[in-house]
């Protein structure tokens, strides 16, 4: 038996241990994509030691390459990293429940968030944001960027971004910082960051892809039959068109249930407005659309229902990767590929850092000390992430009740 396959049939976690982990990640983890990468990186490499800074950022990278949600993705992967399948599925919900719950509640009773207090809690959370992200930033750079052509790698991702924005600026800086880690490496032999095994073989991904693509077409042709079908077709498009996951969802998700008068306008504007008030993912809106959904089926069946497939695409497109993933990283010079790649990743954290997660939190001087309050809470006091929350969604209400 090979240590490949020892290491794949002995996981070194269980997948109750998975769970209570993302479901402390669920819970806490504000701010949108990019600040969970923050989340999961502080809670999953430094607390708990799962895998390093080098095979998590190579996750990431992967995943930013990839259609669907990001952060679940990686999460998703972790999962199975640390308990096999029923690892990555404990992840899954762990991370996706709490969210989707609350927007559930949400959809079902009319809830929201008003006055002074809420707004100002939903203030502290953005401003939370800017603390987790600057952190993530900070060590993954003292990790991935020791040396100056490291350092020009992660300054030329930012330039990038700064002319490119979007999913396709991130997929084109990651690919530029390939290239030039390729080429400024010239075949380093530097050990690969983290070793992953992932208990999916080639046959496995295959038949991945080809679900990946065949609901892609098949859905569209089975959805005038059915009003589940059609349901699930256009939740299913709208997570597998979409590059970089998050707020780049929402157009196609208000073409795919606004457009055909399943959800009006407003309530589709108010959910979107909660979505912003809780923790985990984005995509979890679905639950809410799938609940407030005009034809059948709606309620928690709708909801259920738009949350499995809105997520479906992505899971699926990341297991046809992995199998290939982790052997090419393997490579003499894939080494230096994936250095470069790497690097990129830290000037993603860096753009990202400063818009939309600055530009959107910061509006002044007390906003900016607020934030830099979480941070040297963060870094200098190592206070866990929850507890940082909760400071910064009390000083946002004291923000606002000051005036």
């Amino acid at each position: 038996m090979t240590d490949r396959t020892q290491a794949t049939e002995a996981p070194e976690g269980t997948p109750g241990e998975v769970f209570s982990a993302f479901l402390k990640l669920g819970l806490t983890s504000f701010g949108g994509p990019i600040a969970h990468l923050g989340y999961f990186r502080d809670e999953l490499v430094v607390r708990r030691g799962w895998l390093d800074d080098g095979a998590y950022a190579d996750l990431v990278a992967l995943c930013q390459f990839l259609p669907g949600p990001t952060s679940s993705q990686v999460g998703f992967a972790l999962g199975m990293m640390r308990a096999g399948w029923p690892g990555a599925l404990a992840a899954f919900a762990g991370f996706t429940l709490p969210s989707a719950l609350a927007l559930l509640v949400f959809a079902m009773t009319a809830a929201g968030l008003s006055g002074p207090v809420g707004n100002g809690a939903l203030h502290g959370l953005k401003i939370v944001a800017v603390a987790i992200v600057a952190q993530a930033v900070l060590g993954m750079a003292r990790t991935l960027c020791p040396d100056r052509e490291r350092a020009a790698i992660a300054a030329a991702a930012v330039a990038v971004l700064a002319f490119a924005p979007g999913a396709f600026g991130m997929a084109g800086a990651i690919l530029l910082g390939a290239v030039l880690g390729l080429a400024l490496g010239r075949g380093t032999t530097a050990p690969v960051g983290g070793h992953v095994l992932l208990p999916v073989s080639r046959g496995i991904g295959l038949g991945a892809l080809a679900a990946f693509l065949g609901l892609l077409v098949l859905l569209p042709l089975a959805a005038p039959y059915s009003q589940g079908l059609a349901v699930v077709d256009g939740f299913y498009r709208a997570g597998s068109l979409v590059f970089g996951g998050g707020h780049v969802v929402l157009p196609l998700l208000q073409a795919e249930v606004v457009a055909p008068g399943w959800v009006t306008a407003d309530d589709f504007l108010s959910g979107y407005g909660a979505a912003q008030a809780v923790p985990g993912p984005l995509f979890t809106f679905a639950a809410y659309l799938g609940a407030v959904s005009g034809p059948a089926p709606n309620g928690v069946a709708g909801a259920v229902l738009a949350l499995v497939s809105i997520f479906l695409p992505g899971f699926l497109i990341l297991t046809a990767a992995l199998p290939f993933w982790d052997r090419f990283r393997a490579l003499p010079r894939a080494q230096s590929l994936m250095q470069g790649a790497n690097a990129a990743v830290v000037g993603i954290l860096a753009a990202a850092l400063y818009a939309p997660v600055f530009t959107s939190a910061i509006g002044d001087l007390r906003d900016f000390a607020l934030a830099v309050a979480g941070f040297v809470l963060l870094t200098a006091w190592k206070a866990p992430p929850w507890a940082v929350v909760i400071v910064s969604a009390l000083g946002g209400v004291a923000l606002k009740l000051l005036g």
